[in-house]
């Protein structure tokens, strides 16, 4: 009876690591949490047990829901610096927004979207418009096929070696405009036996620059993202244990991405065989070997007389159209990986691997722990190739449809980390900066997410290091190699006083180790308050404070303490 108990137990296990294909077979090339943490495709696994579906479905139409909140704000933020003896800034804020939770049977979406013109008062504050949001949703179009998609529009840094002061107020210097955008289907089925899953994924980033980001002395300024587009599409298909002992999976998929700046091209392709061997009731082995071809390359940029590129009036690098494209990577050949997953129950998982991809050995892991309803701990360990456009592409997929938005109470801006009841997300190692380089890129993200005595708390940690690529014989090859690490921690916390009140609190802590010759590394902080009351129906008043610190050689460091006072109505 106990060999029959632990075979039924061990077969369900090897179902769970085989079953959910399409969600994770594109997981093969992006190489940060934003696809998978690099786990292939079972690591995915659990959202397709067998029966599970179906009381996802039943639970999403217990808790059907809609609710679209469209607003007008106005605020008066004060703004100085602590530490310099600065100028007192002021502003008057007018925004409209909407924000929006949607649960149905078929389809749930998690959205904010705000735009806000910023009035300045004096000749140091000067006007300013800014857009911003977060959305990710999904709609089940027929049985086993989704639609997905997901944008993003926020302010982050132009260059990760000039200033961060916290706050993205105005055209200051080294700050960046970004938006991006993706949208594609994906497919899984269990057809006669077999597990089939298949996906494709547009993506769109675009990165505007006012004003070049001021450098310390002896820094040399990197390029600075334009635009870029990308495509991902794979498939696989796979069989549980029943007639064989183990399951297997066959994957394959091709990635490319195209950017403005150098003409700069990513193309890849895989293909990839996966066993899985269940040695116990909890624990199961995991293999797989196949073959990838990835290419990396760019024109050279234009330069002067003493062969220093040239920039245009935003600071990027012009393009020498004239020139052919040189390489940056290039792998072809052999990919394995081995491993171990471990499940003890359907709220704890683990798996951790070791393998050989892009020419190098690579280590890749998660972690899941559900401890109840409002308590999730998710951790990603991840190893690949990586860029602006494509890491944002990824990122965005893999942010829960179900979260809470939160935003600054002073700037209005998104915080990098969501978090909801499926999990949370964080966007740290994406938005640390708007480099166009492609990079190898390393790390490890933990998220904490839960709800207790009132409160709801949330946490997003992490450590992530970029290794550029550039060609060797380009006017820029003194980029190849750089290694930039950052460090990064961000916490939220949110309570409803009574009927009428709540209180949010959030804070974060940046480490920048800055990789490039001359470049002082970077360290900022912060923390937010914020009190809101409503009045009368849809009329909410707010209050709120912030200090904001930063730290960089080169540089005065600031503290900045900012106050805002402003009406709501949601309509």
């Amino acid at each position: 009876m106990r060999t029959t108990t632990i075979s039924r137990s061990a077969g369900a296990l090897a179902a769970l690591l085989l079953a959910g294909t399409a969600t994770g077979a594109h997981a093969q090339f992006s190489g940060d949490p934003g696809s998978g943490s690099g786990e292939p495709s079972s690591a995915s696994a659990p959202a397709s047990e067998p029966g599970r579906s179906a009381k996802r479905a039943e639970a999403r139409r217990s808790q059907r829901q809609v609710d679209v909140s469209p607003y007008l704000e106005v605020g008066q933020v004060l703004t100085a610096d602590l530490k310099n003896g600065g100028d007192v800034l002021t502003y008057t804020n007018v925004a409209v927004g909407v924000d929006a939770a949607i649960v149905t049977n078929r389809a749930e979406l998690a959205a904010t979207v705000r735009y806000e013109h910023r009035f300045g008062w004096g000749s140091d504050s000067g006007d300013s418009d800014t857009i911003s949001g977060l959305a990710r949703g999904r709609i089940e179009v027929a049985r086993g096929l989704n639609l997905e998609g997901g944008a993003l529009a926020t302010r982050t840094r132009a260059d990760n070696q000039g200033a961060d002061s916290g706050l993205f107020i105005g055209d200051a210097s080294n700050v960046a405009n970004l938006y991006s955008v993706y949208a594609g289907p994906t497919f899984t089925r269990r057809i006669g036996g077999l597990d089939v899953g298949a996906g494709y994924r547009f993506g769109y980033t675009k990165v505007d620059v006012d004003e070049p980001a001021i450098l310390s002395p002896g820094s040399q300024p990197q390029d600075i993202f334009d635009s870029s587009t990308n495509h991902v599409a794979w498939a696989s298909v796979g069989a549980r244990p029943g007639d064989l002992p183990f399951g297997w999976q066959l994957s394959g998929g091709y990635e490319r991405e195209d950017a403005s700046q150098l003409d700069q091209r990513f193309e890849g392709k895989y293909a990839r065989a996966d066993v899985t061997m269940p040695i116990g009731p909890t624990v199961a082995l995991l293999g797989g070997v196949g073959y990838e071809d990835i290419e990396i390359g760019q024109r050279d940029p234009v330069v002067d007389a003493n062969g220093v590129p040239l920039r245009d009036a935003n600071g990027r690098f012009i393009t020498d159209k004239s020139t052919p494209r040189q390489l940056s990577f290039d792998t072809d050949g052999l990919i394995w990986d081995a491993g171990v997953m471990w499940q003890p129950s359907r709220r704890t998982s683990a798996t951790a691997r070791v393998g050989r991809r892009y020419g190098d050995t690579i280590y890749t892991g998660s972690f899941s722990y559900r401890a109840d309803h409002a308590t999730t701990i998710q951790v990603g360990v991840y190893d690949g190739l990586s860029s602006l456009g494509r890491g944002l592409s990824g990122g965005l997929a893999a942010l829960p449809t179900q979260f809470d938005p939160t935003r600054n109470p002073i700037g209005g801006a998104i915080n990098p980390c969501v978090f909801g009841q499926e999990g949370g997300g964080c966007l740290n190692n994406q938005l640390g900066n708007a480099t166009s380089a492609q990079y190898r890129s390393r790390g490890i993200q933990a998220t904490i997410g839960s709800r207790f005595a009132g409160w709801s708390y949330g946490v997003g940690i992490g450590y992530d290091q970029r290794k550029l690529l550039a060609p060797l014989l380009s006017p820029i090859a003194s980029l190849n190699g750089i290694k930039d690490e950052s460090y990064y921690l961000f916490l939220s916390a949110g309570r409803q006083l009574d009927v009428d009140s709540d209180l949010s609190l959030s804070g974060y802590v940046n480490y920048f180790d800055n990789g490039a010759p001359g470049a002082g590394d970077v360290q900022s902080a912060g923390l937010s308050a914020a009190y809101s009351r409503r009045f009368w129906r849809g009329l909410t008043g707010t209050a709120a404070a912030s200090l904001n610190a930063f730290d960089q050689d080169g540089f005065n460091s600031q503290l900045i303490g900012s106050a805002l006072v402003g009406l709501r109505y949601n309509f």
